[in-house]
């Protein structure tokens, strides 16, 4: 299934990806995966969901991990309201997270759910800047958007901006600093239109570029050629040609 999924995608053009791991379970599963397969790369990390269940192994694992040429940004980590784990243990381990991405000199990959100002708060205090990231799956204002881009970070725009429904994100797509803006798909979540409640897919990118291009009045190679670059720039990646 992974292997049709990329060939899809590499079909229409896209030759790297970036998968999270969300949990110490998920780890060793993913780095196999992007030893096996040109241009996936990983970004392991415990996901605030996951939080709960971190144990202090863990984090001496994750710094063993992050010296793998192929582990690239520290993802997801963040804090979400909407999820079980205490608030307190997800503040904890976000913070451990964030200082071992500052150790390791690795960009963040940033999960925020009605938290996003506490997030900003605990990354000025611990010196995210330094390293900067994506903050994944953005749909915040553009007041919190140039808040984020002073920090650093890029927006990870994904799915959510070929809605209907999307009110802001367009918006902030328009507004902000073409430097700031990166593709994803947060497969297989949030799949675009006209696929939305399906399972997404690393192909389905094309759709969220077309309306990214729509709304920056550019073209799909220059929207191509733009978010490529930031997210090359963003990860440390070497650029890629498109």
């Amino acid at each position: 299934m992974l292997k049709t999924q990329l060939d899809e995608a590499r079909m229409i053009g896209i030759r790297r990806w970036v998968v999270p791991g969300t949990s110490s379970e998920r780890w060793a599963g993913l780095m196999t995966m992007a030893e096996r397969h040109a241009g996936v790369y990983a970004a392991p990390g415990i996901h605030p969901q996951d939080s709960d269940r971190c144990r202090k192994t863990d984090f001496v694992e994750l710094r063993r991990l992050m010296q793998h040429p192929k582990a690239i940004a520290v993802g997801e980590v963040g804090l979400d309201r909407q999820v079980e784990s205490p608030w307190q243990v997800q503040e904890d381990v976000f913070i451990q997270m964030l200082r071992l991405a500052r150790d390791m000199d690795k960009p963040l990959i940033i999960h925020a759910r009605r938290s996003t100002e506490r997030i900003l708060e605990l990354m000025r205090q611990e010196k995210a800047e330094r390293v900067g990231g994506i903050f994944h799956a953005f749909s915040g204002s553009l007041e919190t958007a140039r808040k984020v881009i002073d920090m650093n970070f890029a927006l990870g725009v994904g799915g959510v901006v070929t809605f209907s429904t999307a009110r802001r994100l367009p918006e902030v797509v328009r507004s902000v600093p073409e430097h700031a803006l990166v593709l994803e798909t947060d497969a297989p979540d949030l799949a675009p239109e006209p696929y939305r409640g399906q399972p997404n897919r690393p192909a389905y990118l094309a759709l969220v570029a077309e309306r990214v291009a729509d709304l920056r009045g550019w073209s799909m190679q220059q929207t191509a050629q733009i978010t490529t670059a930031n997210a090359c720039r963003v990860l440390k990646l070497p650029s890629l040609a498109v």
